[in-house]
């Protein structure tokens, strides 16, 4: 019986622990920042590429 309640009691402490909790929410925004960054820069990569590629154009046509 002694062992059942050593083996709750650490249960109880394993549950009401927050540090894991805390670490999982840090990685998920961590994640969702990064996803965010490579969503941006691919967006703004495309664009500035039809940007010189306008410019090349017409730097050519005036040649």
């Amino acid at each position: 019986m002694e062992y059942f309640q050593c083996l709750m009691d650490e249960l109880k402490s394993f549950i009401k622990q927050e540090q894991g909790v805390t670490a999982i929410e840090y990685g998920l925004i961590a994640s969702l920042i990064g996803l965010a960054i490579i969503a941006g820069t691919t967006l703004l990569g495309s664009n500035l590429n039809a940007k010189f590629t306008t410019i090349a154009t017409t730097i050519a046509a005036a040649i």
